[in-house]
This record gives structure tokens, sequence and C-alpha cells, in this order.
């Protein structure tokens, strides 16, 4: 940008989009959520799980970052086809991505014998052993190069994630807080970049998603549709598998 032809706006500039971008997703276990994400049409579901076998759905098993560089060329070989690209789950991701952070770090000065005969590797077994926790720095680097590596490959990222029990205190009382399962700071980046983060809950036979802000569930939402909603995102009806994605994604 050349800051001469630079103006700056005289009026509001409006949204250029309602629907998330970005999105974070998170439930229990065996709540539906690979059910959920193989009912969105043109949406391609990097499982990193082997949850999604079961399923009619667009998927490809990724188990390791060079299996994921390899989906991402043929994508943009292909034209980026996508408009939806789902990791189910960036739970399991985090530990894929262990072995790249290790190369990030054996790159470092302070790594360079990481991977030699009597090294760091051969010592401590994973980066995630360094004293101090020196290498969760690094698998944040992982995380953060790999997550904008997934967002160029769709106009918009679903990330599917499981539910982390934490117990808080308030007042002197203790709770239990249903949050996103990643490691500190990675789960403080990703949200602080999601559009919406819903928790997904079953009743009966229907899933429910929450964008409620509370102290027991770590979930909200920039979008005005989604802000504090709660809403049936899908049910059996007479038999039949029905999704409400066009409650989220309105454009």
């Amino acid at each position: 940008m050349i800051i001469d032809d630079f103006v700056l706006p005289t009026t509001k500039v409006k949204p250029l989009t309602s629907s998330p971008e970005n999105l974070i997703l998170f439930s229990k276990p065996k709540c539906g959520k690979t059910s959920l994400i193989s009912k969105l049409d043109d949406c391609l579901i990097l499982d990193t799980e082997k949850g999604s076998r079961y399923l009619e759905a667009l998927k490809v098993e990724i188990d390791s970052v060079e299996d994921l560089m390899k989906v991402g060329k043929a994508i943009k070989s292909a034209g980026f086809p996508y408009k939806y690209v789902a990791v189910d789950t960036v739970t399991a991701l985090e530990d894929i991505l262990i072995p790249y952070a290790e190369r990030l770090y054996s790159n470092k000065p302070q790594g360079a014998k990481w991977f030699e005969p009597g090294g760091g590797k051969e010592k401590y077994g994973s980066i995630l052993h360094l004293p101090n926790g020196a290498g969760y720095m690094f698998i944040r680097e992982a995380y953060d190069k790999i997550i904008e590596y997934i967002k160029k490959l769709a106009p918009r990222t679903i990330l599917i994630g499981h539910v982390k029990d934490t117990i808080l205190e308030k007042n002197g009382a203790e709770f239990n807080s249903l949050d996103l399962d990643l490691t500190g700071k990675i789960k403080r980046i990703a949200c602080s970049r999601a559009d919406a983060i819903g928790y997904i809950y079953r009743k009966g036979d229907k899933n429910y998603i929450s964008f409620k802000t509370s102290d027991e569930v770590s979930c909200g939402a920039r979008n005005e549709h989604l802000k504090n909603q709660e809403f049936v995102i899908s049910e059996y009806v007479d038999g039949v598998y029905t999704t409400y994605w066009d409650k989220i994604y309105i454009d």
C-alpha cells in the first residue's frame, strides 16, 4: 500500500460478510460433530482422528504435516474447489504437529543437534519434554503456521475440537467450566482469531449449539445473528438426520 494513495473513510464501512469465516465447534466425545460437518455442502474434512470412516463425506485422512501439504497442493492444482475446510479435530492436530515443531526447533541454534546421535531427541524423546516447557513455543509456532496454511485452502475454515472440563473457583466456590481442549497459549490464539465459537450438546434426538458466553462454557460470536444465540443445529426427523447449517452460514 502506497501511503499517498490511502484515503480515510468518511462514512461507516458496511460488513464484508455476515457469516463466520473462522468457526470453532467443540463438544464432548460422540456428540455428533463429525456427522454434523459431513452434511455441510462443499466442505472438505481434514480427518486427523479417522472419525469419518463410517460416514459419507468429502474427506481425507491426515496423519502428518506432509499429508496436509500434499492435500493443500492438490487443492491449489484443482483451483480451490471447496467453500469450507474443516479440521476434525484440531485437538488431534496438535499431536500431529510435534514432529514439525521439532524440525522448526532443529533449525534454531539451540536445537541444531536435536536429531544428532546423543542429541536432544535421543535424550528427551519429544520436544514437549524440554526443560522449563521450552518446547511449547515451537508447538505454538507450528500450529500458527499450519492453521494459516489451512485458511488459504478455502474461504471459510472450521476447527472441530473436544471439550476440556476444567475446575474453576469463583467467590470461594468451585465449579466446572467447559472449554476447548488445546494447550494453553494455542487455545488463546485459536479462540482470539475465531469469529464464532460454538458449544454443541445433545438432548434426546436433537443437537443444540450455543454461542452464549458464560462462566460455565467458553463460547461466543462476533457475528450479529449468532451473538448470545442457542438453537437446534441437527436432529432426527422421522428417522432422517437433518442439519441446519443455514442458521450459521446465512450468506
